[in-house]
């Protein structure tokens, strides 16, 4: 069996990954809090722990995993949304609105990250599908000594836990020198957060023995958590932004509160992402949504195609800082589209890949991808892995090889993306719909470039050429043949205009 090594936030090295049961392998991972659509930054550790399913899955077998990722419906955020509609005059109570926002924000979040082609967890729990269970391990807190109640306010005791602050590396006393913490009354101590806090009269609340009120963010992932993984199970992960308070805190309370668990064996983080070299902000007006990339794109484009998002961010070794720029999205999108063209002439193997993916992806997958994914999620060394087998299917080299060895070579390439997520037989798909006419004018393009080889003239070529290219066709034109490639800009009613 491949061994799998991931680096550790926790211990802060890489250690090869051994399952507490392999026939039930564990994870989980922080998920959205759903007031408003994801943006870029939300959807990398979508993606990178995406791949980190997939490759458990390939090693363990798909059904010996069980992936959670849960949604944050409870909120401040959502709250004061759901009040913006009232007072603007939506119908319904404060809490049929919150359940309206939240409904809509995670249909819109399920629509985005399938278009990145993640699959969806196991189990996606709802913290407000949960709240008996975090009232249970809350008065437990409090029945042990690590927790009190105040004023209608349940707060940790964050010194109660000696290991507090093992996950980021920070003692306590550093902490409160260099962090901004609430600052309350009612606190023991400025680290203390809060488990419990009460609701007001238009807010929503539960009954719980310290008067109505909502849980505190953190110990919804313990409690969720805890309910479908147990007291011990494999990986945590998350983005590096919630090493701390968030995981720091999850750690404190679930150990408190179940010493007999391990809690996480293995903690995983993403670094941040940047936008053309600079932090994403709104004020820099380098904020986007995924959906604004699937929709607009950059200017000049009609919008960025699932997959070639995916793709920038699996360029990227998910522990290093990424810069999603326009310059690599473009070449994205080339290399996929070369992919998608070789391995979609071959109707046997794309009957093969859809009658049985996960069977092809055992059989056929390459063991280097393997490795290197297995290599604490090399996606990068596995895409050029994959670009060095896709250039063997290219152009005049392609002819050389005999039609099996081809053969192998789409199988592996196919195999390798589908580890990743890419399924370039739906992206190939995708493309023709997007290219509907085009052949015709390849036909023309290749009519007057005969004629023209025999008059000399090519001033006809370079109109169409340039026609093309402003509609956002690439024109490849050599010896061998012509090629027309839809870009990213591609306009397909620029074409009609041709006509």
């Amino acid at each position: 069996m491949v061994t799998i090594r991931l680096t550790n936030s926790k211990t802060r090295k890489k250690e090869d990954f051994v399952p507490i049961d392999a026939s039930n392998v564990r994870m989980y991972v922080c998920g959205p809090t759903v007031y408003d659509r994801a943006h870029l930054g939300n959807a990398r550790p979508v993606v990178v722990f995406d791949v980190l399913n997939r490759l458990l899955g390939h090693v363990y077998g798909p059904d010996h995993v069980t992936y959670v990722r849960n949604f944050t419906d409870v909120d401040d955020k959502i709250n004061a949304e759901a009040l913006r509609r009232q007072k603007a005059g939506s119908p319904g109570t404060l809490e049929d609105l919150i359940h309206e926002r939240t409904e809509e924000t995670i249909a819109w979040y399920h629509a985005d990250m399938d278009a990145l082609g993640a699959t969806r967890p196991d189990h996606e729990p709802r913290a407000t599908e949960y709240i008996g269970q975090m009232v249970a391990m809350t008065q437990g807190l409090i029945d042990t000594g690590h927790a009190y109640a105040v004023e209608g306010h349940v707060l940790f005791r964050v010194r109660s836990y000696k290991d507090y602050g093992a996950l980021s590396g920070r003692s306590v006393d550093d902490m409160i020198a260099g962090a901004r913490v609430e600052v309350a009354p009612y606190k023991e101590d400025p680290m203390d957060f809060v488990l419990w806090k009460p609701s007001s009269g238009e807010e929503p609340g539960w009954a719980s023995p310290w008067g109505k009120g909502r849980p505190g963010w953190h110990i919804e992932c313990s409690a969720m958590s805890l309910e479908l993984l147990g007291e011990s199970f494999d990986i945590h992960g998350g983005g590096l932004d919630l090493q701390f308070p968030h995981h720091e805190n999850e750690i404190a309370q679930s150990a408190c509160a179940h010493p007999h668990g391990d809690f996480a064996h293995y903690w995983l983080h993403n670094e941040m992402l940047q936008v053309e070299g600079k932090k994403m902000s709104k004020s820099l007006g380098n904020f986007f949504t995924v959906r604004d990339l699937l929709t607009s794109g950059f200017p000049g484009w009609r919008g960025i195609p699932g997959p070639v998002i995916r793709y920038v961010f699996l360029l990227t070794h998910y522990r290093k800082p990424m810069d999603w720029r326009q310059a690599t999205a473009s070449n994205a999108k080339r290399r996929l589209d070369i992919w998608s063209s070789e391995v979609s002439a071959n109707s046997d193997l794309k009957r093969d890949f859809e009658t049985d993916r996960e069977g092809f992806t055992k059989d056929f997958v390459g063991n280097e991808v393997v490795q290197a994914l297995s290599d604490d999620l090399n996606t990068s060394l596995a895409i050029t892995l994959l670009i060095s087998t896709g250039k063997k299917l290219e152009g005049a080299e392609r002819a050389l090889l005999r039609s099996d060895e081809v053969e192998g070579l789409q199988r592996e390439l196919v195999a390798g993306c589908f580890l990743v997520g890419i399924d370039l037989f739906a992206y190939g798909d995708s493309n023709k719909k997007r290219s509907e006419g085009i052949p015709e004018y390849l036909a023309k393009l290749i009519a007057l470039r005969d004629t023209a080889m025999q008059t000399k003239d090519f001033s006809a070529v370079d109109a169409l050429k340039s026609a093309l290219t402003a509609a956002g066709v690439e024109v490849r034109m050599s010896k061998s043949g012509v090629e027309l490639v839809p870009g990213p800009d591609f306009d397909p009613a620029k074409l009609e205009a041709l006509q």
